[in-house]
């Protein structure tokens, strides 16, 4: 009886012949079936992906699967538990169980239109009363010195601090009370 497997020079198995060697099966069907065959093709490294193929028979393993569940996030919408891809390893059953997952994603946050005063988050609201109880304090500040050796650019770092400032919000941030109640109020990005 002649085993399925042969065996190459240095102890390791040969890849499969005939039959049992990976062949492209029939393409991938539909929408989900053939976005998750590029991510498949994508992580696995291979061209093509069957309806049929086995994610773990391909090469995957369970790093890659947890990067496949990142991108069926990304790219699909869709949330499915880490279980789920180990249960359905071929195209077409995680295909399936993405079809029927529920994939009502969470809506964008929407930007919030910064024009004219904003209110306190409870953080914020927080520290306006203690610095209204307490008084201006340094408390929350944190304070660092750093020693720069050699010439300084002092051109390339007033650029550098106005990107920061323009970019970050936090860092243009006031707090102003009107008719005693505290609001936000950002400072103009530009300098």
């Amino acid at each position: 009886m002649a085993s399925e497997k042969t065996r190459l020079e240095d102890g390791r198995v040969a890849a499969p012949q005939g039959a049992l060697a990976h062949q492209a099966n029939e393409a991938p069907q539909g929408e989900t079936e053939q976005a998750l065959a590029a991510i498949w093709s994508e992580l696995l490294g291979v061209e093509q992906v069957g309806w049929d193929d086995n994610f773990f028979e391909l090469g995957g393993h369970s790093l890659l699967a947890v990067r496949m569940q990142s991108r069926l996030q990304t790219e699909l919408a869709v949330t499915l538990p880490l279980a789920t891809l180990f249960d359905q390893a071929s195209l077409t059953g995680l295909a399936r169980a993405i079809d029927e997952s529920d994939r009502a994603a969470l809506p964008p946050i929407p930007s919030v239109p910064r024009v004219g005063p904003l209110a306190l988050s409870f953080a914020q609201q927080r520290l306006w009363f203690l610095d209204q109880l307490e008084g201006a304090s340094a408390t929350y500040n944190i304070p660092m010195a750093l020693r720069l050796g050699g010439r300084l650019d002092m051109a390339a770092l007033q650029r550098s601090l106005d990107a920061l400032f323009a970019r970050h919000e936090a860092l243009r941030t006031v707090f102003a009370a009107r008719d005693g109640t505290p609001e936000v109020r950002l400072l103009d990005a530009q300098v």
